[in-house]
């Protein structure tokens, strides 16, 4: 599987390098989701501009993702710039679980912006 990491202080952002995320490729994605959540990446963006093509396998490999950072963190699907995935997205109902952004830029605004958020409800409940 071929992708690309820019880990950044408050983010990483993977970019999947393949036009295919299948059953081929899902199980080596889960893997680095996991590897990544254990190395302390706290928001993860992922980037698929590239991606054409989405199966139930690579569906099941973003769903690891979003359950991974669920509790901490966020978990963000961008650029996703294919008719067929978005379709398929929309097909499984997954836009109201998973937080889908339309560009990298947006997506790391979001990710700033929410942890403004989490550090105002953490200093507030402190009081």
């Amino acid at each position: 599987m071929k992708y690309s990491i820019d880990k950044q202080e408050k983010y990483a952002i993977l970019t999947l390098e393949e036009e295919n995320l299948n059953s081929i490729l899902a199980p080596d994605l889960k893997s680095e989701f996991v590897i990544f959540k254990n190395e302390g990446v706290v928001n993860l963006i992922l980037d698929l501009s590239q991606v054409k093509y989405v199966d139930s396998s690579g569906l099941s490999a973003i769903l690891t993702g979003n359950r991974l950072w669920h509790d901490e963190g966020t978990f963000i699907l961008t650029e996703i710039n294919n008719p067929s995935v978005s379709k398929l997205i929309e097909i499984s109902r997954l836009e109201s679980i998973l937080t889908i952004i339309p560009t990298k830029q947006e997506a790391i605004e979001y990710v700033f912006m929410d942890e403004v958020e989490k550090e105002i409800r953490l200093s507030s409940e402190e009081e």
